[in-house]
């Protein structure tokens, strides 16, 4: 009977979409390629380490004790044979990898490599991420409320003892790199920085995905006095660097004010869910997506964390999050062409991010070949088109359409961390 229930929404879904490309064969082909792509994607997030070389005011992982939650797995061989079990198992080839801090275990990283077909990391961007052997791993690097509030924010050691320079450390590490984006905090106290950090980032080569500052230290991690302010200033800077800043309007007023023209973000709807952890038995069911497969796994390699950040719903404005809940969202922008032409914007900004992927901003125009079947009934569809790679972009880490409980199989938050 599901089985029944789910055939006639999916064709219900294809016939409101047959309605909106109508003529459209450009849109079209864009929509494709992003389904095509989107649905061979099947990740989890991993951290790979409880240890980090700085402190950052308001990061979830030491507020709230996940570096002390579990004892970290060390052992090469255990985590080789675990990767193996993931990819055998459960099916997952993309990995996102946070910490604590990747880059302190390059050989840790490089298993990853091996195992996985696409990984991806985030980082604080005071270590580089050597190019020999992780040729083809994105890197997502923090920044806090850009300027000097970054150092402010971010320059702490361990110890205690702070230190200047973070971002121009972050710049030089990754200048002209082609996995690295920034993924940048915007805080109301940094609105005059914005523009300035944004036109940093371009003339190092680099590309920017806008993210909230969560202060996790304060009463209410996302209060804002200034939000209009902030959102404006978000949105002028996007219009004038849309080359740099791969955030789409759209996503940058959702993302501030957690607020979509469906709904407001929140645990009830977010698909960043670990599917395995006890705790969702509710939420799984409740009607609203999720991302098939996906786990965060702490770095004793044993645990299911709640989800892809803090597990703190209520102070949580994960970029990743927020994003991938509009991405699995499409069936809300049907309802007109701009709205469609809106989700295919998000989506193709998103995967815009991942040097492993074919939208990445690097890869050259050519021909994309997108093959679809979404009722699953055998019936495709085939079309080839000229198109720029990344051509105006969700999560390689995400399922691009909605994936209904029943067929589920199985950015640090200050980072972003692209889950």
């Amino acid at each position: 009977m599901k089985s029944d229930d789910n055939r006639s929404v999916t064709r219900e879904r294809m016939q409101r979409l047959e309605t909106l490309l109508d003529g459209d064969d450009a849109l079209r082909d864009r929509l494709q390629a992003v389904l095509r792509f989107s649905r061979k994607i099947r990740v989890s997030e991993y951290h790979l380490t409880n240890a980090c070389n700085i402190r950052c005011k308001g990061c979830w992982f030491f507020e709230y004790g996940h570096d002390t939650a579990t004892r970290e797995a060390k052992d090469l061989e255990a985590l080789e044979a675990f990767l193996i079990k993931e990819t055998k198992e459960r099916r997952v080839n993309a990995a996102l990898v946070i910490g604590g801090e990747p880059t302190l275990f390059p050989d840790r990283l490089k298993l990853y490599v091996k195992h996985m077909a696409h990984v991806t990391i985030s980082s604080n961007g005071l270590r580089r991420l050597p190019m020999e052997g992780f040729e083809n791993v994105a890197v997502g690097l923090t920044l806090f409320g850009g300027g000097p509030m970054d150092d402010e924010l971010r320059g702490i050691k361990p110890s205690g003892r702070t230190f200047q320079g973070l971002f121009d450390t972050a710049l030089a590490n990754y200048r002209d790199d082609p996995r690295a984006g920034f993924i940048y905090a915007l805080t109301e106290n940094g609105i005059d920085h914005i523009e300035e950090t944004v036109v940093r980032i371009r003339d190092n080569g680099n590309r920017v995905n806008f993210n909230f500052y969560s202060a996790y230290d304060t009463d209410d991690p996302t209060g804002l006095a200034r939000q209009a302010d902030l959102l404006e200033e978000a949105l002028r800077v996007r219009a004038k660097y849309p080359d740099t800043v791969v955030s789409t309007p759209y996503y940058i007023r959702t993302m501030i004010t957690g607020r979509s023209h469906f709904g407001r973000f929140g645990y009830d709807v977010c698909p960043s869910l670990s599917q395995d952890h006890e705790t969702h038995a509710e939420r799984l069911v409740n009607g609203n997506p999720v991302l098939p497969f996906f786990n965060t796994w702490a770095a004793d390699l044993k645990t299911v964390k709640f989800c892809c950040t803090s597990g703190h719903c209520d102070g949580c404005r994960d970029s990743q999050a927020v994003i991938s809940w509009m991405v699995v969202s499409m069936d809300r922008f049907l309802d007109s062409k701009p709205l469609l032409e809106t989700w295919i914007e998000m989506a193709e900004s998103y995967w815009k991010q991942f040097i492993w992927g074919p939208f990445h901003w690097t890869k050259p125009a050519g021909q994309r070949h997108a093959v679809l079947d979404v009722i699953g009934d055998g019936v495709v569809s085939q079309v080839t088109t000229e198109m720029g790679y990344g051509e105006t972009m969700p999560n390689p880490l995400h399922a691009a359409v909605p994936v209904s409980p029943a067929g589920a199989a199985g950015a640090k938050a200050e980072a972003g961390a692209f889950a």
